[in-house]
């Protein structure tokens, strides 16, 4: 075999190694941060990592509800896309450039027993034991740092199985489509989903959910996005006025062309 040749299959080799080696690193990261964080285990359908990119393609991932609950789904995302900086989880922060999070479903869930499934997550915790960030409790999350999020939500169910027999079931389509910035804290991701799920809907006054609470650690975060969508707005405004503008300019052009198409006097 030619020296090329060798070198060549080597370097594939090489990349191919490093390849699976990033997707392992990514997963379990993603796996064991999001156990830490939400106090819940996660399912991922589909993992996809790029081998050169740092670009994450997950498909069908679900946050899943303690075993005393019926229904096993808590939070149903059909995708979540995540463009991240490799070297800062080599150094064991996670740094996250891009990230959207496609939220299909948020089922809370009220068991035959009166106990809410939001009340297993840690947030919920920290917060009914007065600390200000659930890692004051004992639990330690990884560094974070999200440089842009996109969140959509399509809908919220509310199931209430306390009064026995089938449930009592309540359904709110949300359809939250919100762009945020700056998120340094991973419980701070987890409590501006949960606020951002049930804040337009009557769930937490039928489950008698401390909602407000929450709210207060997501403020800036809140905050941020109005003011991304006022700017878009404006800059769609803006785009519109010149486009409008210039179509009008056009029109004139062309107005003075037909009624003098030979460029002379009358």
């Amino acid at each position: 075999m030619k020296k090329w040749m060798i070198i060549a299959v080597g370097i594939i080799v090489v990349v191919l190694v490093l390849g699976l080696a990033k997707d392992l690193i990514v997963k379990v990261a993603v796996e064991s941060g999001a156990q830490i964080v939400t106090g819940l285990k996660m399912k991922i359908g589909t993992f996809r990592v790029g081998v050169i990119n740092t670009l994450v393609d997950i498909r069908n991932l679900r946050i899943m509800n303690p075993p005393n609950f019926k229904d096993k789904i808590m939070l149903n995302m059909p995708q979540v896309y995540v463009d991240y900086d490799l070297w800062a989880i080599f150094g064991g922060k996670v740094h996250l450039t891009d990230t959207r999070i496609n939220m299909k479903e948020f089922i809370v869930v009220k068991n035959e027993k009166g106990e809410l499934n939001l009340d297993s997550l840690k947030v919920v915790q920290a917060q009914k034991k007065g600390a200000k960030k659930p890692d004051e409790t004992g639990a330690k999350a990884p560094q974070i740092q999200i440089d842009k999020l996109r969140l959509k939500i399509g809908k919220v169910l509310y199931k209430d199985y306390s009064r026995g027999g089938e449930p009592s079931v309540r359904e709110f389509n949300v359809n939250i489509d919100e762009e945020y910035t700056n998120i340094t804290n991973p419980y701070t991701l987890v409590s501006l989903i949960v606020v951002k799920a049930l804040m337009n809907t009557s769930i937490a006054g039928l489950a008698n959910f401390d909602l407000e609470g929450l709210q207060g650690s997501v403020s800036d975060q809140m905050a941020s996005a109005h003011k991304v969508a006022a700017e878009t707005t404006k800059k769609a405004q803006e785009a519109a006025t010149q486009a409008t503008k210039a179509a009008s300019e056009a029109t004139g052009a062309l107005s003075d062309m037909f009624k003098n198409p030979f460029g002379g006097g009358k």
